[in-house]
């Protein structure tokens, strides 16, 4: 049986980089994928749909060139999905591919390639493997949830990741979810050429940001020609003569059900933690499948970690990174890090990006604390308008009593950077005093965030 001190299955955003700390520090590492190097990320995440957003931007700036003075050749603009996808692919395999060689490269990793299950808290079989380890990391990363909706079986419905397979442009893509991924592919192809419907059963778009996030988001998508449809229930799938027909319960004077090429599901995701045999290793999962873990990313069973979004404590390429960081940082540096010291953190890819951090308004509102409030229309930010890019606006939430900043809510061109000002300084724990007083460049986006701040009023 070989015997290694560290053991780390899935090679997502997280195990990686442990694996090479540990193998720094002179330890052995067994280093188990089963499918594709990368996780998520690289391959049906931030890596593959970041690239394809950029080409749906360049088709949109493409659409609005006469604003700018530029006249393009008649005729319509096309999409050439296939080039499309042959540019995004090319992305994704130079970071999949420097991934695992980088991991082979390690004389102190032995990367094997299958399934990974337990066989005891200490030991793990790997197809005809069996492997032995002091410590056991696990980065298994997630997947897209499938909900069980009548029909659903009945159709050949999408995911985030079987749409990038895709080689055709939907002629009509109906997404039955209005989160993140759902409206940053919305978005995507009604850009590339698609009719394009949202369907969500909440009353709002994004219904975790706050009620003026949601309807600017919603007014940017309709402007763009997608068709939102809000407050439904009971949605169900079936075939159809044009594809799939979504049907649903629905407001009086809207229709009963919506007709479209292909169907992808976006409601949410799910661990990949269901063949791990945690049960052969002690191992706890909360209700949804997720690895409990606490402020160190240590399971139950002490010498079992669990990285990354199998433990339910951040779905994002960052926060499962500062998983890593955590764990080394404990381990290695005798440096106590743990994942109650970050501050929540993300940005939603759509044009313009919405980035959030810290509190939403209505959090703050439900503290019972006096805060007080800025906002400020893009359409004030010289650079947003010299870009012909102004919708949206930036908001920003601050303890009365500390002046410390305590979240904000950026929607705009450039915001998912500009967000970081104000994050370092929650991180610096310094008052907000700290940046309303600096000096930015001109013309930029961030240089707006000083004179927001200047702005401040009681929060009522």
């Amino acid at each position: 049986m070989p015997t290694f001190d560290a053991i780390i299955i899935g090679a997502g955003q997280a195990g990686p980089a442990l694996a090479n700390r540990l193998a720094a520090a002179g330890q052995t590492v067994a280093y188990v994928e089963r499918h594709l190097f990368g996780g998520t990320c690289v391959n049906t995440g931030c890596t593959p749909t970041k690239a394809m957003v950029a080409s749906a931007y360049a088709a949109r700036e493409a659409q609005r060139a006469a604003e700018y003075g530029i006249i393009l050749p008649p005729g319509p603009l096309t999409t050439d999905i296939k080039k499309v996808n042959a540019r995004r692919d090319a992305i994704v395999a130079k970071s999949r591919d420097g991934v695992e060689n980088w991991l082979r490269g390690n004389k102190q990793i032995t990367v094997f390639k299958g399934t990974a299950s337990f066989t005891s808290s200490t030991t793990m079989k790997v197809d005809d493997n069996i492997l032995e380890a002091k410590q056991v990391f696990l980065n298994v990363g997630g997947r897209a949830n499938i909900p069980d909706l009548p029909g659903v079986h009945d159709v050949p419905y999408l995911t985030n990741t079987s749409l990038l397979a895709l080689d055709t442009l939907p002629e009509h893509l109906v997404i039955v979810g209005g989160s993140y991924i759902g409206i940053e592919f919305g978005q995507m192809y009604r850009r590339f050429g698609s009719k394009v419907t949202i369907i969500e059963k909440a009353k709002r778009l994004v219904s975790h940001e706050d009620e003026d996030v949601s309807a600017a988001i919603l007014s940017i998508l309709q402007a763009e020609g997608i068709e939102v449809r809000l407050d439904v229930e009971c949605i169900s799938l079936a075939p159809h003569p044009e594809g799939v027909s979504v049907g649903v319960t629905c407001p009086v004077g809207q229709e009963p059900s919506t007709a479209g090429s292909h169907v992808l599901l976006a409601v949410g995701r799910t661990p990949n933690t269901q063949d791990l045999g945690l049960d052969k290793a002690g191992v706890a999962t909360d209700d949804r499948g997720y690895i409990t873990v606490d402020d160190h990313c240590r399971t139950n069973v002490p010498h079992i970690y669990a990285l990354g979004d199998c433990n339910g404590k951040g779905a994002f390429t960052h926060t499962a990174y500062n998983d890593y960081e955590i764990v080394a940082a404990n381990l290695l540096d005798n440096d106590p890090r743990k994942i109650s010291d970050r501050i929540p953190c993300y940005a939603m890819y759509m044009d313009p990006p919405l980035a959030r951090i810290g509190l939403t308004e209505d959090q703050a509102r439900k503290t019972g604390k006096p805060a007080l409030i800025a906002t400020r229309a893009m359409s004030r930010v010289n650079r947003a308008l010299e870009k012909g890019e102004s919708l949206g606006f930036m908001k920003a939430l601050v303890d009365a009593d500390t002046k410390k900043i305590l979240g904000a809510s950026l929607l705009g061109v450039g915001c998912d950077e500009a967000i970081h000002c104000l994050l370092d300084i929650m991180y610096a724990d310094a008052p907000y005093t700290t940046i309303s007083r600096a000096v930015h460049i001109h013309p930029t986006v961030s240089e707006l965030i000083p004179t927001l701040l200047q702005d401040l009023k009681p929060l009522i």
